[in-house]
C-alpha cells in the first residue's frame, strides 16, 4: 500500500516555526545588546591601585594619545621627601630639576621646595603618558602616594577599553559611575568612591 505524502500544511507550519524562533533569538539578542549599553552607561572603567604592576601598557594601548590613564597624587601619603624616588632617577646626579635626574620621561612630575627638608610634588596632567614609572618608583622605595587613575573627563569610555583588554594584572573592571574613582589612602586599603 502506497504511503499518504506529506501534506504542504506541515511544511508551511516548519517554517513558520522557524521564522518565530529566528525571530525570538533576534529579539533576545537585542533586548541582550540593550541591557549591555544600559549598564555600560552607567558604569565607567577604573584601574585598581592595589591590582596595578605598573607595567606602562597603559601609556600604549588606549586609543587616545596620549592615553586617559593619569598619575594622580594621594598628598595624605605624601612623605614630601627631600628624594622622592617617584621623582628621582636611581643614583641621580644631584637633587634638583634636571631633567637627566627625573623618572619622568615628560617632566610631569613638579617639585616645589617647601620648609626644609621638605618639598611637594605635583602632576602636571596634561604631560602625563600613564607610563607608570613614577608609580614603579613611588610604591617600590617609597610610600605609594602616587597612583594611577583613568581620568574620566578625557575617557571615552569604550564598550570594551583595550587598556583593560592587555592588563597583565587584570586590575581594570567597570565601576559605577557614582562612584567613579577607586582611591588609595592610608586607612582605606580597598576600592572607595570620590574624586582623586
Amino acid at each position: 500500500m502506497k504511503k499518504p505524502a506529506e501534506p504542504e500544511q506541515s511544511r508551511r507550519e516548519f517554517v513558520r516555526e522557524g521564522a518565530r524562533l529566528a525571530a525570538i533569538a533576534g529579539l533576545g539578542a537585542l533586548v541582550g545588546g540593550v541591557a549591555t549599553k544600559a549598564a555600560a552607561a552607567n558604569t565607567v572603567w577604573q584601574i585598581d591601585p592595589f591590582k596595578c604592576t605598573w607595567c606602562g601598557k597603559c601609556a600604549t594601548a588606549c586609543v587616545l594619545q596620549p592615553s586617559a590613564v593619569k598619575c594622580v597624587q594621594m598628598y595624605p601619603m605624601c612623605g614630601y621627601c627631600k628624594l622622592c624616588t617617584g621623582y628621582f632617577e636611581p643614583e641621580p646626579n644631584k637633587l634638583n630639576t634636571a631633567a637627566e635626574n627625573q623618572v619622568c620621561p615628560t617632566g610631569a612630575i613638579k617639585r616645589k621646595a617647601m620648609e626644609d627638608p621638605y618639598y611637594e610634588y605635583t602632576i602636571d596632567e596634561p604631560l602625563c603618558i600613564g607610563c607608570a614609572k613614577c608609580v614603579k618608583g613611588c610604591t617600590l622605595f617609597g610610600n605609594g602616594s602616587f597612583y594611577l587613575q583613568i581620568r574620566h573627563d578625557r575617557c571615552v569610555n569604550c564598550n570594551q577599553c583595550s587598556i583593560a583588554e592587555v592588563c597583565p594584572a587584570q586590575a581594570i573592571s567597570r565601576i559605577p559611575s557614582d562612584k567613579p574613582y577607586l582611591m588609595k589612602d592610608r586607612d582605606h586599603q580597598g576600592p572607595q568612591g570620590g574624586t582623586p
